[in-house]
């Protein structure tokens, strides 16, 4: 294990402890300012532009990119433009592999922004860190990524799958008692993830758990278990694509049960354009796209942009319409936008002086606020990223309604609480310089 970072207390910059001799980390001038210059800061990321998660998320790079087009366009950050470098991996962890090492070694990346996926970040988790590589906003939420002592340059960005599911769980178990619950979910670290937090609050009650896996575009069996299961609710742990396909075979059924997704899945837009390709040829495709998910339960942590009355949706929906168009506004694109700002707000604080000890030491001693419903951890112990989530629900054709305003937990078995939260609007928090 390499050893942990020593803040100083009394010193304006961390200096990095390393190992000797295994050529891990540094604290040289060259390596802690790699990608930097006197007008750019290069940072990268990993992405599914193709592939079967690529439906669902290749929209956050181009809501990040729109961000940092905007902020360029101003100035920049301490007279530095934001060149963003994004690498398609399609889901594959061998292909994150080579992204990252493109990424590493041709672009001299300062940083990592938001690698997307959990099989896919953990296959270069290791070598980030060991290079002492801030890897920032983790777009994943799995719980290695707020790991500190093993994991010392890795921050989370998303509520974790535990805190969500917890909060999905006590929902369900207020508000669907006596409901049989049934578990859909992704074949990877979202399964003991999202388990061990709905289990607080659900154990009889869940009659199914069914796992795909994402390179296998099929949910036939899954779903028919869920039906044959007599599951009143179906809690779909799955990316986009997969919501849109396992609630597309359930009305190929005659299956309706009460449809869960977490804020990495509901993104509707997303799903009812893929409804829309999965139905046709199928017994549902009679059935208007819309009304597939009218009625769908979604946890979030931030905006939405059915939301239209938040200042930061009304934000993001002007820089999406001058930067990105051609393109959907999405939920998963404003996933990227706010990635963007935090990312911004950090390069803000730190200052001129720019280097990744600077830098990670501004995220530890700062905080972040601004588009987040609920507050936003990183600290020196907890790298965990947002806190929680708010219920809502989609009704076609009109606002979100909220069911539950954000509230926060923890990992573990602590209570679900309510917080105070001072969110500014955009025009408060600074973006250039």
């Amino acid at each position: 294990m390499r050893p942990l970072r020593l803040l100083a207390t009394v010193m304006a910059v961390a200096v990095l402890a390393t190992a000797c001799g295994d050529g891990s980390g540094g604290s040289d001038t060259d390596t802690d300012t790699q990608g930097v210059t006197d007008d750019a800061v290069v940072i990268g990321t990993h992405q599914p532009l193709t592939g079967p998660a690529s439906p669902g998320f290749r929209n956050v790079s181009t809501g990040a990119r729109a961000v940092f087009d905007y902020i360029n366009d101003n100035g920049g950050i301490h007279g530095r433009r934001i060149d963003y470098q994004v690498q398609d991996d399609s889901f594959d962890p061998a292909q994150t592999m080579e992204a990252t090492e493109t990424l590493l070694e041709e672009h001299e990346i300062f940083a990592m922004l938001g690698g997307l996926g959990t099989p896919t970040h953990e296959s270069v988790i290791d070598d980030l860190n060991d290079q002492g590589v801030p890897d920032l906003f983790v777009s994943s939420g799995t719980l290695q990524w707020d790991q500190p002592a093993v994991y010392p340059y890795s921050y989370g960005f998303q509520v974790d799958y535990t805190k969500e599911a917890k909060i999905q769980g006590d929902y369900l178990a207020e508000n669907f008692a006596g409901d049989d619950i049934g578990l859909l979910y992704q074949n990877d670290d979202v399964g003991p993830s999202t388990h061990a937090g709905i289990e607080q609050y659900l154990i009889d009650e869940i009659v199914a758990y069914e796992s795909y896996d994402p390179g296998v575009p099929e949910l036939a069996g899954q779903v028919a278990e869920l039906k044959a299961a007599d599951a009143d609710v179906a809690v779909c742990s799955c990316v986009p694509a997969y919501l849109a396909l396992a609630v597309t075979e359930a009305a190929a059924i005659g299956y309706e049960p009460q449809w869960v997704a977490p804020s990495w899945s509901g993104d509707v837009a997303v799903a009812t354009e893929l409804i829309e390709e999965h139905a046709e040829g199928t017994p549902a495709e009679n059935i208007p796209p819309e009304a597939f998910l009218d009625g769908l339960i979604i946890t979030a942590f931030l905006p939405m942009v059915e939301q239209s009355d938040d200042p930061w949706t009304q934000f993001f929906q002007e820089i999406h319409d001058e930067y990105n168009s051609g393109t959907a506004f999405t939920d998963t694109t404003v996933y990227g936008m706010v990635q963007a700002v935090l990312f911004a707000q950090l390069l803000m604080e730190t200052g001129p002086d720019l280097g990744r000890e600077a830098l990670l030491q501004t995220l530890e001693e700062h905080d972040l606020e601004g588009p987040g419903l609920v507050p936003f951890e990183a600290t020196e112990t907890d790298h965990s990223g947002y806190a929680g989530v708010m219920v809502v629900q989609h009704n076609a054709g009109e606002d979100p309604e909220v069911l539950q305003e954000p509230m926060i937990t923890d990992s573990d078995g602590g209570e679900i609480t309510d917080f105070d939260l001072d969110r500014p609007d955009p025009e408060d928090v600074e973006l250039f310089n």
